[in-house]
């Protein structure tokens, strides 16, 4: 093999549109743009959004809220969904991924606990937060509520 020889993969070059050349090649004359007017001359055209004058639609919709850097998102699970699981199990980040009791969020901060349901069972909860009802509720369960 030599350098000389090589060529790109078939279909991988598109050959450019040759403007210009005469009556036969279906782009002579006026290369394409057509009979004067702002898009056939050098230069010409408006510039990306401009709609011909009228108040462009990114400035007639109104803009609302705005998203933080800084925002703490977790992935929640309420104790409704830990009522059906045995006693003593440990229950993390991984265990509640791994047994789809939770969907996953995007940048999340960890695992956050609320106390939507009720508990009868004894489990070790490992979480990032406890809301104050479901660190209560697992507890009085005989439970154990670990802040990771």
């Amino acid at each position: 093999m030599r350098i000389g020889t090589l060529s790109p993969a078939e279909g991988a070059v598109k050959a450019s549109k040759r403007l210009g050349r005469g009556i036969g090649s279906g782009t002579g004359k006026t290369s394409g743009k057509g009979h004067k007017g702002q898009w056939a001359r050098s230069g010409g055209g408006v510039r990306p959004g401009f709609e011909g004058g009228q108040m462009p639609i990114a400035r007639r919709v109104p803009k609302r809220g705005f998203n933080s850097r800084n925002k703490k998102v977790y992935v929640i699970v309420n104790l409704s969904d830990l009522a059906e699981l045995p006693e003593n199990t440990v229950v993390d980040y991984g265990f509640v991924m791994k047994n789809g009791l939770a969907k996953a969020v995007k940048n999340n901060c960890g695992l956050k606990v609320l106390g939507d349901g009720e508990l009868k069972v004894a489990l070790t909860v490992k979480a990032a937060k406890f809301s104050a009802s479901a660190k209560e509720a697992i507890e009085a369960a005989k439970g154990t509520a670990e802040i990771i």
